[in-house]
C-alpha cells in the first residue's frame, strides 16, 4: 500500500484498524472479506470528489467532513418507539424489516411466502442462510470501485435487506423496508432485490431520521436483479431528516421481456448526491421510472439519471416532476445511452421543475449518448415559476393563497401518483408534500 494510503487511514475513522475491527466481528466468507479489503483500498486511494469533475461542478460537498462520523457500531440502546414508515397505512404487508443505524432491529416475512420459498431478511441473515444467493449478485450491479462514497459502503457496510423471489412465484403482499438514523448516526444499508424468470413483487423501501434536525450519513447501494419475464415494483421514500448527508448508488438490471416500475420520492436530507441507473440488458426489456422530488430550506438534492438500452426491442419511460421552495435547489443530469446493437430502442426521458420562491434554483441537464440507427428516443425539461392567475383564480374560488398553492403543486404532480399503482404511496406522497408547502406572497 502506498505510504500516502496508510497516512490518510490512520488518521481517519474509516481507517484500516476499523475495518479489521469490523471483520473480525463478522463471520463472512473469505470472498467478502476480499471485496471488502479491495473496496478499501479504492476508498483509501481516491479523494473527495471536486467541482472540478462534470459530475460534481453543480454540487458543493466541501462543508461535509467525514470525520464527524463514526463506521457503525454495535446497537447500545434502541428508541422505545421507532416510527413505523409513512407508506404502510393501510397495506397488508408479506413482510417487514427495520434498521436502525445500520443495524437491523427487526425482521419478519409471512409464512405463507416462506413456503413458496420467498427470502427476505437482513443482509447478514441471508447471507447466512443462503451464501450462494448473495454472492451471485452482491456488486454485480453497482460497482464499488465507481467513486469514494461507493468503495466506502462496500468496505464498512453492515446492514440491509435481502428480497428474493422464486421462478415463477407472484408475491401479491408488498415487502417493506425502513432504515432510521438517530441523531449523529450513520447508514450504510444495502438493499439487494432478486426476482427470478416469471416472478413478480412489490417492495416499499423507506428512510426516515428520528430527530428531524439532527446530523447523519447515509451512504447505501440498491442493486435490482429482475430475470427474464419478472415484474417489480420497486418504491424508495427517502425521508431522512435536515441534517442528513446522502450519498448513493442504485441501479437495476432488466433482463428479456421483464418490467421494472421504479419509484422515487425525494423529501429529505441535508444535501443527496444519488446516481440511479436502469440496465435495459435482454431483449424487449422495460422500464418505467417515475421521480417525485420537494425540497426546502437550504436542501440539496442532486440525481444523476442513466437509462442504458443495452439490448434491441426495449423500452423505457422516465419521468422526474420537482417542486421548489424557500433557498433550496435541485441539480437533474439524465441520460439515454443506446449502445449499437440496441435497435428499436424506444426511450423517453423527461423532467419538470416548479419554483415556488424566487431564492430557489433547478438545473436540468437531459442528454442522448445514441449508437444505434434505428431508435426512437425523445426527452425534455421544463423550469417554471408557479402560475400567479392560477392562484387568483383558486383565490375567486374562496381557497386561501396558501390552499391555492398545495392544490396548484399536487396538481404539478398529479402525473406521477397517477403512475403508482400502490395507493397508500400515492397519499403518503401527497401528504408529506402537502404539509411542506408555505405560503408565499
Amino acid at each position: 500500500m502506498p505510504m500516502g494510503v496508510t497516512a490518510v487511514t490512520d488518521t481517519a475513522k474509516f481507517s484500516a484498524s476499523a475495518l479489521d475491527e469490523l471483520i473480525a466481528k463478522r463471520q463472512e466468507p473469505d470472498w467478502l472479506v476480499d471485496l471488502r479489503r479491495a473496496a478499501f483500498e479504492t476508498f483509501c486511494e481516491k479523494a473527495l470528489p471536486s467541482r472540478k469533475e462534470e459530475e460534481w461542478m453543480r454540487t458543493d460537498i466541501r462543508t461535509f467532513h467525514l470525520d464527524k462520523f463514526d463506521p457503525p457500531a454495535e446497537l447500545t440502546e434502541v428508541p422505545a418507539d421507532l416510527p413505523t414508515g409513512l407508506l404502510t397505512e393501510g397495506v397488508d404487508l408479506g413482510g417487514r424489516l427495520v434498521a436502525y443505524n445500520s443495524r437491523t432491529v427487526s425482521s419478519e416475512l409471512s409464512e405463507e411466502l416462506k413456503a413458496q420459498g420467498v427470502i427476505f431478511g437482513s443482509f447478514s441473515e441471508v447471507l447466512a442462510s443462503h451464501p450462494e444467493i448473495v454472492r451471485k449478485h452482491f456488486a454485480q450491479a453497482v460497482d464499488p470501485h465507481f467513486d469514494k462514497f461507493s468503495a466506502m459502503h462496500a468496505a464498512f457496510f453492515t446492514t440491509g435487506q435481502v428480497l428474493y423471489v422464486p421462478r415463477g412465484v407472484v408475491v401479491k403482499k408488498p415487502l417493506h423496508a425502513l432504515s432510521l438514523l438517530g441523531a449523529g448516526g450513520v447508514d450504510l444499508g444495502h438493499t439487494l432485490v432478486i426476482l427470478e424468470e416469471g416472478a413478480e413483487a412489490t417492495m416499499l423501501n423507506e428512510t426516515a431520521s428520528i430527530d428531524e434536525a439532527a446530523p447523519g450519513l447515509h451512504c447505501g447501494a440498491i442493486e435490482l436483479f429482475v430475470h427474464p419475464r419478472a415484474r417489480l415494483r420497486y418504491i424508495n421514500l427517502q425521508n431522512w431528516g435536515r441534517g442528513v448527508w446522502h450519498f448513493a448508488h442504485q441501479k437495476g438490471v432488466v433482463e428479456r421481456d421483464a418490467h421494472i416500475q421504479w419509484t422515487i420520492g425525494a423529501l429529505g436530507s441535508k444535501l443527496s448526491k444519488v446516481n440511479q441507473h436502469v440496465a435495459l440488458a435482454g431483449v424487449g426489456a422495460e422500464s418505467e421510472v417515475n421521480g417525485v422530488m420537494f425540497t426546502e430550506g437550504r436542501q440539496h438534492l442532486s440525481y444523476h439519471t442513466l437509462q442504458h438500452h443495452e439490448a434491441p426491442n426495449c423500452r423505457s419511460n422516465f419521468l422526474y416532476k420537482t417542486a421548489l421552495q424557500d433557498r433550496s435547489r435541485t441539480v437533474w443530469r439524465g441520460m439515454i445511452k443506446v449502445d449499437k446493437d440496441a435497435q428499436k430502442t424506444d426511450g423517453y426521458q423527461r423532467n419538470d421543475n416548479l419554483l415556488l420562491t424566487e431564492h430557489c434554483r433547478a438545473d436540468s441537464i437531459p442528454g442522448l449518448e445514441i449508437e444505434a440507427d434505428d431508435v426512437r428516443c425523445t426527452h425534455g425539461a421544463t423550469i417554471g415559476r408557479v402560475d400567479e392567475e392560477q392562484i387568483f383564480y383558486a383565490q375567486c374560488r374562496g381557497f386561501t393563497r396558501k390552499e391555492a398553492i398545495r392544490a396548484i403543486v399536487i396538481g404539478f404532480f398529479q402525473q406521477v401518483f397517477d403512475r403508482i399503482p400502490v395507493e397508500s404511496v400515492r397519499e403518503a406522497l401527497g401528504k408529506a408534500i402537502a404539509t411542506r408547502v408555505r405560503e408565499y406572497e
